[in-house]
């Protein structure tokens, strides 16, 4: 296939790098079309670096903005340039963690209309015209609002966007929905490596942990372990979210993680492609049997 097109929906500045970034590095070097969609700014992002704490949320706003720059640097690291906010920058507010009162501001992302911010998506899924699309399972991954309401007004949009009673522009259908998922297996692998390697970062018990998806459920596998250079360096342009000590990173809550050239998804919607061996487990596969897909556009015609 030669005019591959994948679009990916992430919450704020950052999700893209952490669980797709590889993948998206990949596909931009073998030739496809990446277009990535973002639906805040990440104004209620912590701060890590002291010498960036003025930007912190609490003072005059200014994290947003700035973490516009960081993204647009994360973008060119990973080779996209198609990257778009949804429905312009600013349109909807980072809503903060589950349960404070930033969920309930005006503006924020997790009140928007769902018909309206699905509107908003279904313009560049018309636009763009993609075979693809790759956002969050309905727990947002980990349970934060803004994920949850992008996998909800992806949803949404992958709908409307084949409904010719729909808005402007001529319906497009969507071949196949993923969403993003990270291996048990894998995670238990990695805390293992965190602590033989003393990285200083705090390791948990993977079983404590919001998120995972037993190795069975996993439907595809994208070895990008080439570009897995790419996928750091746009970690580290988001330098007021992410510390970066190679191989490893942490968010603002210190926790470490690998940053992997292997990636896992879920097919939600559309026919998964032929299974094939994947990558070593020792590189951050899932190993035997070989039951997954090893390409998001596997099977598409």
């Amino acid at each position: 296939m030669t005019d591959r097109r994948l679009l990916l929906v992430h919450a704020h500045p950052d999700d893209e790098s952490i669980g797709t970034g590889a993948t998206m590095a990949r596909y931009v070097a073998e030739g496809a079309h990446v277009t990535l969609v973002t639906c805040t700014l990440g104004e209620e992002g912590e701060v890590i670096p002291e010498h960036l704490a003025h930007l912190a949320a609490d003072r005059d706003d200014a994290l947003g903005p700035y973490r516009i720059g960081e993204l647009s640097a994360a973008c060119e690291a990973l080779g996209v340039r198609d990257h778009r906010f949804l429905g312009g920058p600013g349109r909807w507010r980072d809503s903060g963690m589950m349960g404070v009162a930033s969920n309930e501001r005006p503006g924020a992302f997790w009140q928007a209309d769902l018909d309206e911010a699905a509107g908003e998506l279904v313009k560049v899924i018309r636009e763009v015209r993609p075979q693809v699309l790759v956002t969050y399972d309905a727990n947002g991954f980990y349970g934060h609002p803004d994920h949850i309401q992008a996998n909800r007004v992806s949803r949404r949009a992958f709908e409307l966007a084949a409904d010719p009673g729909f808005g402007e522009g001529e319906p497009w259908q969507i071949a196949k929905l993923y969403h993003t998922a990270a291996a048990r297996s894998v995670m238990r692998r990695t805390a293992e490596a965190l602590r033989e390697a003393r990285s200083g970062f705090i390791v948990e018990d993977v079983d404590d942990m919001p998120f995972g998806s037993p190795d069975e459920a996993i439907t595809t596998e994208v070895d990008a372990r080439p570009w897995v250079g790419a996928k750091l360096a746009a970690l580290r342009a988001h330098a007021t979210q992410v510390t970066v000590r190679e191989p490893w990173f942490a968010l603002s809550n210190g926790v470490g993680q690998e940053a992997l050239g292997v990636e896992h998804y879920v097919l939600s919607i559309g026919v998964p492609g032929p299974s094939v061996p994947g990558a070593p487990v020792e590189a951050g596969g899932l190993g035997e049997p070989h039951t997954r897909e090893n390409d998001l556009f596997a099977g598409i015609h």
